[in-house]
Parts: structure tokens; sequence; C-alpha cells
């Protein structure tokens, strides 16, 4: 499907974004790991989040759903069941790694995971790798999906990460709340902190220290999880897209109310209040305690933005908006450089080139690099068409390209913004 996204006037309101993704994903499946029944309110019902709300009924868990009200009756920590069939995680690598790290401390059974194309290209061993410390096992096919889970009794470790990645750090947590003793994870920089704040609410034991080596989460394996009601809250991911729309397009002001603020998940806002971005509602402190989920509304206004530096510590907090970030750069004055980004090339796509090729089409200054890409901020981005390649995030990025362009974008496979955020055209429309 492609979809036309001409060039518009200013864009004023306030609405309700998207419902967290990865919060979503969490909820389904730590629910489903729970003893006893949890609600969850608000529950995105996008195409990766099915996905998981498929798959834990798949592996035994009573799953009721009404529009975004979802409830999930839990199998346990150790309960889940043997489908006849292979798991389908979609388009989902959240998902993916997730169930890895669930089913490979389940004592005994073997799970075959598998996936769309684009899950098909993701590598699987930078997950496998750190579970076969706690004694996993699990068979990929040379590193990529389908790959087989078998379940086993796990020990506890401690784990160092070269790469900062929740994904993966939160495989590893699983795991840890199935093995005998404490295992800890170490990233140089924190990643976001959805998992460690769930398990707290469900009665995990949990604790986080930072340290010359690093930000470092320790979880005690234990027998069991409680089951919790929760709200999910806006997708700070999901309205980047508005509030970047705001931003460019002279004479705009757009709030986007009941969003996520967690730490880990607003490194855009910063990056881009220091570019000179009209941003307002961030909170002060950058607090990481584990608990609920910070929530507030964000604003943006047009800005004229300047060029930044972009640092390899930035990249944890900002990885999924980076595509955007490159949108906001190709309109700023000066050279912005991003670097120590290659997590990039394992995403949906290889988001380096694609984010490249795709708005270079559209008349951006803009060249690639191993870990990230340079541009050269200009006052208006010509336009023309842009490939989303079946990305969800680029199929947005396209969107907005169109609205702050001097001629428009076209954007071919604009279905796939379905994946994190099926109303996003809709909602751009009430904007305009």
């Amino acid at each position: 499907m492609t979809v036309r996204f001409e060039p518009s006037g200013p864009l004023s309101g306030s609405l309700r974004t998207a419902a967290d993704k990865s919060i979503s994903h969490r909820s389904a499946l730590f629910a489903a790991m729970a003893d006893g029944a949890s609600r969850i309110d608000g529950y995105l019902r996008a195409a990766d989040t099915d996905s998981t709300l498929a798959a834990v009924a798949a592996l035994g868990a009573g799953v009721e759903a009404d529009g975004d009200q979802v409830t999930i009756k839990g199998v346990g920590l150790r309960g889940a069941k043997v489908p006849a069939a292979a798991i389908d995680v979609g388009n989902s690598g959240t998902l993916m790694r997730l169930l890895a790290g669930w089913l490979a401390g389940q004592g005994s059974g073997s799970w075959r995971l598998d996936g769309d194309a684009s899950i098909r290209k993701r590598p699987v061993d930078r997950v496998a790798q750190p579970l076969s410390q706690l004694g996993a096992s699990i068979e990929t096919s040379q590193g990529l999906p389908p790959f087989t889970v078998h379940g086993a009794n796990l020990h506890s470790a401690a784990i160092d990460m070269a790469v900062a990645s929740a994904q993966v750090k939160s495989a590893i947590l699983i795991a840890g709340l199935l093995a005998d003793g404490r295992t800890s994870v170490t990233e140089a920089t924190a990643s976001r902190d959805h998992t460690e704040r769930m398990f707290a609410e469900q009665g995990a034991i949990v604790s986080v220290a930072d340290s010359e080596h690093g930000h470092t989460v320790t979880v005690d394996g234990c027998e069991s999880l409680k089951a919790v009601d929760r709200t999910v809250p806006g997708d700070p991911s999901s309205a980047a897209f508005l509030l970047v729309a705001a931003l460019l397009v002279p004479g705009s002001e757009v709030t986007v109310e009941r969003v996520c603020l967690n730490p880990g998940r607003i490194g855009l806002f910063r990056i881009l209040q220091r570019m000179g971005a009209q941003i307002d509602g961030l909170p002060d402190s950058d607090s990481a305690e584990l608990g609920p989920e910070p929530i507030g509304a964000l604003t943006a206004r047009y800005s004229r933005l300047v060029a930044t530096t972009f640092s390899e510590a930035e990249v944890p907090s900002a990885i999924d908006e980076l595509p955007l970030l490159a949108l906001a750069a190709s309109f700023a004055e000066g050279t912005t450089s991003v670097s120590g980004a290659e997590e990039l090339r394992v995403k949906e796509t290889d988001r380096i080139e694609t984010v490249v090729n795709g708005l270079s089409a559209l008349g951006a200054k803009i060249e690639g690099r191993p870990d990230g890409f340079e541009i050269e901020g200009a006052e208006v981005l010509e336009g023309g068409t842009i490939d989303s390649c079946g990305d969800h995030r680029l199929a947005m990025l396209g969107a907005v390209a169109g609205l702050a362009s001097r001629t428009g974008v076209e954007v071919v496979d604009f279905g796939a913004a379905g994946v994190s955020y099926p109303a996003f055209a809709q909602d751009i429309a009430s904007l305009a």
C-alpha cells in the first residue's frame, strides 16, 4: 500500500498516542508467567503485540481480549505448555528474545520459534550465547531463526554485555528468575528498565547498582510471580513522530497526553532540546528507581534546530528514535553526527542503510557509517518517494517527512506502520 503525504500547514491539537509496545509485550508475557489472573487496560492492539497474545495462548495461558482490555490467566513460571506447532512471533524481536529466556528455564520440553521474513534475518546468537552461560540449550539456524529452545534446569551467572540491549537483558533476567541463586547483568550504559520495574511489582527480588564497571541489574531465582493489574501508558516512541512533526512544520504546536516518561525512553527528546527544540513536560529528574512508570504530557512547538553530536552513551535511551533524529537533523543548521549506533543494523531492517537510502531519496544530505550516519542540515527537504522496506518506523518517518517537505512524500508499504501504531495516519490527519 503506497500512501502520499502532502506538505502540511500548522499542526495543532492534543491527543493520546498508541499504547506503549514494550510495556504491552511485557505485560502480557509476565502475566502468562504469573500465578492467577491479570487485567491489562489500554493494551496495544497492533500486529506485534497481538503476536504476543497468540504466543502466550499457545503456551497455555488463558487470554480474553475485548479491544484494548485484556485478561490473562497465567500458567506460572514453570508451567509453559508445548504446542503442536511452532510459535509464530510475527515481526516481533522483543517477543522472540523474551520468550527464549522464559522457555529456556522450563526444565524439560522443546519449543520451536519462527517469524516473518524480517525476523528470519535477526540474530539469535546474541541472546542464545548469554543464556547458554546459565545452562540454556538453544539450537539456531546458523545463528538466525527459526530456532529451537530446549527446556533446562538453569544455574545463576554474572553476565557482562558488550552492547546494551533491553531485549537481551530482559531475556537473561527472565531466565534468572528460573535459575538457582542470583543472576546479574552488567551493561556499560543502562538500557530501558521496564522489565526490572514490572518484576519488582510482581514480587521478584530485583536490585540495581552503578559502578565504574557499568550498570548492573541483579535478580534472585524464585518460585513464582504474583499476578497484578496494569494500565499501559502511551508509547514515547510513537509519540515522537507526532512531536517531531510539530517541531518541523512551521506554526505547529502539538500535545501528547499520558505518555510514558521512563528515563530510559526519552533520550531523543533530551537530544532535541539540545538542538533547540521547544519541548515541554519532560521530568526534571532522571531518577531510575524501580516502581510504576512515570507518565505525563509532552508539548512540542515548531523550532529552529541546530546540529549536534550524538554519542554512544546516548544510544540505549534513543535507539528506536534515531531514524527520527536523522530526519530532524536534515532540517537543522550545521552537520549532525551519530556514532556508536551499530545496533541499528539488527533492527527490523538495517536502519542505517534504510534511513540513509530513504532520506537521500528525499533530497537529504546524509552519509552512512558502519555505526551511524552524518547529516548536513538544510532549510527544506525536497520530497519524493521512500520505501519503508516493511519497517514500521520507516513508514512513519516517511509520513512525517512528507508533512515537512516542499513537494510531499509517497511512502511505499505504509501499511507497515500497523506493526506498532495502526491509527497513525488518522492521528496525523486529526492534527492537520
